[in-house]
């Protein structure tokens, strides 16, 4: 036994040590470049050529403030690990080839103020944490492929400027809930399925309607009566189904 003794000393340090050994990266390789994580609080590359999926290590990039990746040919899906980056401010992923559905995760990233996905292929519904984001100011989903309804919630994002769900898929009515967006400016929801009447709420927002760029909800298949304020600028709807 006092023969094994060292020995067992030397593994209970072996073991013991890597047990405490710290696993945490300093650096993250991406696209073939090095970064630093602790220096590392902005990443821009859009129009860079990128290729292949978004790898999950970028999620160890805590420090960043924000990630530009637009304009880029990125494939597959967003990966949760982005849920990681709970400094980022803005997250500008549009412009690619990204699929799948938008990852819960996103909910994670409170101190957002730019969230931009569009001309992407993405799918599905929005997690309804992402209207749990209450400092953004600007929300980007156009030209996808996201289907379901325009939840109540939407009326938590009450610093939204600008809102542009168009040319995808959603279906439903027009919360009322929208109304409680005072500070939107732009509002773009044509090139969808949305039904049922138009809320009188809608008239609360502070958007130019003769501006077709600030307001565009044509498209659809919004029924009559319309609100007074926007009478004018319905654009074309299917009002076939209509009562």
């Amino acid at each position: 036994m006092k023969k094994l003794y060292p020995l067992l000393c030397v593994l209970f340090l072996i073991y013991w040590g890597c047990e405490d050994k710290d696993t945490t990266p300093t650096e993250v390789t991406l696209w073939g470049e090095v970064y630093s994580v602790e220096d590392t609080d902005t990443l821009y590359l859009p129009y860079s050529g990128l290729t292949g999926e978004i790898p999950s290590e970028i999620g160890n990039l805590t420090n960043l403030t924000k990630l530009y990746l637009n304009g880029n040919q990125l494939t597959g899906s967003i990966p949760s690990e982005i849920g990681n980056l709970t400094n980022l401010t803005r997250l500008w992923l549009n412009d690619n080839q990204l699929t799948g559905s938008i990852p819960s995760e996103i909910g994670n990233l409170t101190n957002l103020t730019v969230l931009g996905l569009r001309s992407n292929q993405l799918t599905g519904s929005i997690p309804p944490e992402i209207w749990n984001l209450t400092n953004l100011t600007y929300l980007f989903l156009y030209d996808n492929e996201l289907t379901g309804s325009i939840p109540s919630e939407i009326g938590n994002l009450t610093n939204l400027i600008y809102f542009e769900l168009n040319n995808n898929q959603f279906t439903g009515s027009i919360p009322p809930e929208i109304g409680n967006m005072t500070n939107l400016t732009e509002l773009n929801l044509y090139d969808n399925q949305l039904t049922g009447e138009i809320p009188e709420s809608i008239c609360d927002l502070n958007i130019s309607w003769n501006l077709s760029y600030r307001f565009n909800i044509s498209n659809n298949q919004l029924c009559p009566p319309y609100p007074s304020c926007i009478e004018d600028y319905v654009g074309e709807q299917d009002t076939s189904d209509c009562p």
